[in-house]
C-alpha cells in the first residue's frame, strides 16, 4: 500500500542545503540539537547557515556537529544528504518548525503546528512523613534544574515557576505528563504531584475548554455502559456502528471528561476494550460534571497495614496497598 500509493519525495542534492527541524534533542555536552530530514542539498560540518524563524525573521548560524542514528546508537557523520533523518549542534536557541539553509533566498518550508497545553499539574516537593525514602534528588533545585532541562528538548510542555517552591506544568494531556513524571521518578527524582486541571481560554467573554475527538471499539455487549458513563462526562456521542461482535462508538467529549476514566473503562469492559482519543479543539464549556459517586478510604493511624484488615476493606473498593505497607495518618489506601 506505501510503495503503490505514497508517492516519494524528489530530493535533489545538487540544489542548495534546506532542511526542516522537526523534533529537539539535549545534549549536556553539545546543548540543544535540531532534528529533521534534509529536504534538500548537502550539509556538512563547520558550515555557515541561515535560519528562518516561524515569524519569518532569518538569523545566522554555524553547525558544530552532525549525528544519525545507527540503530539504537548516535554516530558522528561528516555530512548529511537529502533524504537523511540528521542531528546538528550548534544551534543553541534551534526550535521546531525552523528552516535551515545555507542561501539567504532560499524560501521556509511549510510550518509545523504545535497544539498548545491542554492540562496542568503542580509539582512540590515531597513533604509527607515518609519523604525521602524512595528518591536521591528530592530538593526544589533539583526538581527545578531538571524541569528546566525537560524544556530544552520537549516542545509542547510549559512550566511556571512559583517563588513558593512549586511549579506548575502544563503539557498536552493525560499521558504527555504522565511520561513526564514516570521518567523523572525512574531517574531517581522523587516529588508530590497535584490532581491534573484543563486549561480554560475566554474569548469574547465566553468560557472555552479543550475537546478532544474519542475513538472507542467495545464488545457489543459493553457498548451501553460505556454510552452510559461517557454521557456522564459530558461527551457528545457523534456516531456508532456494530460489526462482527464489535461496536466502535465516537464522541466529543471534554478533556477533564476522561481524566481518571481509563481505569473505569478497563474495568467496565474486562480489559477487552480500546479507547483512542486526541485533542480536538477549544469548544465552550460544558458544565459541571460528577465522575465519582464514591468516597476514599484512608488510614486512621500511623503503623502497617495489617492483612485482616485489609481483607475486611476490599469489598468497600479497590485497595492501593499490600498488607505489611507502611502507611500515615491520612493516606489514601
Amino acid at each position: 500500500m506505501i510503495l503503490e500509493r505514497v508517492q516519494p519525495r524528489e530530493n535533489d542534492a545538487e540544489k542548495p542545503f534546506r532542511m526542516q527541524i522537526a523534533n529537539l534533542a539535549y545534549d549536556s555536552f553539545m546543548g540543544r540539537q535540531g532534528i529533521g530530514r534534509v529536504a534538500d542539498g548537502v550539509i556538512k560540518t563547520g558550515a555557515n547557515v541561515f535560519i528562518i524563524g516561524n515569524d519569518g525573521i532569518k538569523r545566522k548560524g554555524k553547525i558544530s556537529k552532525i549525528t544519525t542514528s545507527l540503530g539504537l546508537v548516535k554516530a558522528e557523520v561528516a555530512e548529511g544528504i537529502a533524504g537523511d533523518i540528521v542531528s546538528i549542534a550548534g544551534i543553541p536557541d534551534i526550535y521546531v518548525g525552523e528552516t535551515i539553509t545555507i542561501d539567504e533566498a532560499t524560501e521556509a518550508l511549510p510550518p509545523i503546528h504545535i497544539d498548545p497545553p491542554t492540562l496542568k499539574m503542580q509539582f512540590f516537593v515531597n513533604d509527607s512523613p515518609f519523604a525521602g525514602r524512595e528518591g536521591d534528588y528530592v530538593t526544589s533545585r533539583h526538581i527545578r534544574d531538571r524541569l528546566e532541562k525537560e524544556l530544552e528538548m520537549n516542545v509542547g510542555l510549559r512550566v511556571d515557576f512559583t517563588d513558593d517552591g512549586s511549579f506548575v506544568v502544563a503539557g498536552r494531556g493525560e499521558l504527555h505528563l504522565a511520561v513526564l513524571i514516570e521518567t523523572m521518578r525512574r531517574e531517581k527524582f522523587e516529588l508530590q504531584v497535584g490532581a491534573p486541571e484543563v486549561i480554560f481560554h475566554e474569548e469574547d467573554g465566553v468560557k472555552l475548554e479543550p475537546f478532544e475527538k474519542c475513538i472507542i471499539s467495545v464488545p457489543d455487549e459493553s457498548a451501553g455502559s460505556v454510552i452510559e458513563q461517557m454521557g456522564k462526562r459530558r461527551g457528545i456521542m457523534q456516531d456508532m456502528k456494530s460489526e462482527r461482535g464489535l461496536t466502535t462508538l465516537e464522541f466529543f467529549i471534554p478533556t477533564r471528561g476522561l481524566l481518571g476514566f481509563r481505569r473505569e473503562f478497563t474495568t467496565m469492559t474486562r480489559g477487552e476494550g480500546i479507547l483512542a482519543s486526541a485533542f480536538d479543539r477549544y469548544a465552550p464549556y460544558a458544565g459541571d460534571m460528577n465522575k465519582r459517586d464514591v468516597g476514599s478510604m484512608i488510614s486512621a493511624c500511623d503503623g502497617a497495614a495489617m492483612t485482616f484488615s485489609l481483607f475486611n476493606l476490599q469489598e468497600r473498593g479497590p485497595i492501593f496497598i499490600e498488607p505489611q505497607t507502611e502507611v500515615y495518618e491520612g493516606m489514601i489506601v
